[in-house]
């Protein structure tokens, strides 16, 4: 595992990792080069996976010399949280103190918070389990949609393959975009993801609406989304008033339906950003936001970012 380079990372395992939050950015990391990684145990023994798989480890968290460049700690899944041994918590707590960065995935926020790295920052986990993050180190600001969430020189991510957006952030913040977009491209996935971004897109955040209605409507809005969506138009599709559909969507969904519209058409216009050259007002028009402004300011309101900073710096090439 320990290779030569520029910036030592120390991969932090504990008893019953998830083996995809440690396997996914090591991957990375050691796909881009200019990384020497190292994966330290408490006792520098090897360590049993969340799957059974057992892991070599170079060395115990108590002979690894500070600083180091990057702390990286994964946790275990969700229902073995607790009881971690001090000597751990201890050692994530001497190394992070000095690290340039201290980064965890998924559960492993959890491990950083007991070590006392956490107090005072904002952080994020997997999903499932951002409210048990946020009941148990009230001190920390929980960011429960977020991708990954820096704060300083402190990363959180979410959970599973948010790892692998997190070391693609590190490798483009150290190697720069060139090295992190061969990488993934390595890799098969896309450079793409921005840090606030939520860890879900529209199509999987929003639940199977129970009226007939309503999903003629989101079926309609999915299935052309330049279409003509206004409220009016929708409610005419769905045979419902208008105030009825508002309710519908409102009791079923949590959004308006005017709110609904414009994410769908965000994500469309992701979609053709990333993979495609067109203009940003053609998109605008190809999407239905009418105009490259109005685009714009949904992004802004949506992800957080520009259609053409999007573009630039997710875009697949």
């Amino acid at each position: 595992m320990e290779d030569t380079g520029r910036f030592e990372i120390v991969v932090v395992v504990c008893a019953d990792v998830v083996l995809l939050d440690l396997a996914g950015p090591v991957q990375v990391l050691a796909g881009a080069g200019g990384y020497r990684v190292r994966l330290a145990s408490v006792d520098g023994r090897p360590v049993r996976s969340d799957t059974g798989v057992v892991l070599g480890v170079d060395c115990a968290l108590s002979e690894v010399d500070t600083p180091v460049d990057t702390v990286l700690v994964p946790g275990p899944p969700p229902d073995r949280l607790g009881g971690f041994p001090s000597a751990l918590l201890a050692g994530i707590g001497r190394l992070g103190e000095t690290a340039r960065r201290v980064t965890s995935v998924c559960t492993g926020a959890f491990l950083l918070a007991e070590a006392g790295l956490l107090a005072g920052r904002q952080a994020t986990t997997h999903w499932s389990m951002c409210a048990e993050l946020t009941a148990r180190f009230p001190g920390v600001a929980v960011r429960p949609d977020a991708i990954y969430v820096r704060d300083g020189r402190i990363v959180t991510s979410a959970g599973v393959t948010a790892g692998i957006d997190l070391a693609l952030a590190l490798v483009e913040e150290d190697l720069g975009p060139e090295v992190a977009r061969a990488a993934a491209r390595q890799l098969v996935v896309f450079l793409r993801r921005p840090g606030g971004q939520s860890q879900f897109s529209v199509w999987g955040d929003v639940p199977a609406p129970r009226t007939p209605a309503l999903r003629v409507v989101l079926d309609a809005v999915a299935a052309e989304p330049a279409g003509d969506h206004s409220l009016s138009g929708m409610a005419t599709r769905a045979r419902v008033s208008e105030r009825q559909l508002t309710r519908l969507f409102q009791r079923e969904l949590g959004v308006t339906p005017g709110q609904y519209v414009a994410r769908i058409r965000v994500e469309a216009a992701r979609v053709l950003l990333e993979s495609g050259d067109a203009g940003v007002e053609t998109v605008a028009r190809r999407c239905g936001f009418g105009s490259g402004e109005t685009m714009r300011r949904l992004f802004l309101q949506v992800l957080g970012i520009t259609p053409t900073a999007y573009r630039q710096r997710f875009a697949y090439s």
